[in-house]
């Protein structure tokens, strides 16, 4: 297990094994989504808002 710490509150986060770049997780202390940027070492960041896309 890799730990990493949210950039929002400050927490300690236990990331799984195999995490990969782009994966999206969440803090268990403030409820962030958090996107992993890099893996070695990790390093997250808050996770881009997803626009709606009403087909127009």
């Amino acid at each position: 297990m890799t730990e990493a710490d949210c950039v929002e509150c400050g927490a300690t986060l236990t990331l799984h094994d195999d995490y990969e770049i782009g994966e999206i997780v969440d803090c268990t202390t403030c409820g962030v989504e958090l996107e992993v940027l890099d893996t070695e070492p990790p390093v997250l960041d808050e996770a881009p808002e997803l626009a709606e896309d009403w087909g127009e």
